[in-house]
């Protein structure tokens, strides 16, 4: 991704998009290199934290659940079984599936991706005070939310 000049144009600085857009690649940076430092990558927290929050899921539930590609699910599932941080079970109901399980080493890893995270937040939110940081968490969560909405 190109990087932003030290003194962009005032048009920049006024435009909404290009300034998400500036913000969203120094955040990706902060976060990868924060996850980075366990070893993990953004797909391997938002599995963990998706399956410590609405609990054991087949891959294809977790996927959607998780907001990861179908292409992408099973190559991180397998990342996060060879390290023993979810284990897979036959799904009693149907044995051609797996329903996958966060183990308590996973519950421990997540914990530790929790903090680096949050690190990686302080980071990126410095400069905003408390009141700050949860007005700008509200406004891009309704401004994701209107976007994702189906159109119809």
């Amino acid at each position: 991704m190109e990087q932003p000049s030290a003194h962009p144009p005032g048009r920049l600085r006024t435009t909404p998009s290009w300034l998400l857009t500036q913000t969203a690649a120094h955040a990706a940076r902060l976060v990868t290199t924060a996850l980075g430092s366990r070893h993990a990558r953004g797909y391997h927290y938002r599995l963990l934290a998706t399956l410590a929050e609405t609990g054991p899921a087949s891959q294809a539930d977790l996927g959607r659940r998780s907001g990861i590609d179908r292409s992408d699910i099973v190559a991180t599932v397998n990342d996060l079984a060879d390290r023993h941080l979810v284990r897979r079970q036959p799904d009693p109901t149907d044995r051609r599936r797996n329903i996958v399980h966060i183990t308590p080493a996973g519950q421990r890893e997540l914990t530790h991706l929790q903090h680096v995270l949050d690190t990686a937040q302080d980071t990126l939110l410095a400069p905003l005070n408390p009141t700050d940081r949860h007005e700008l968490v509200r406004l891009l969560d309704l401004l994701l939310a209107h976007h994702q909405e189906p159109k119809g």
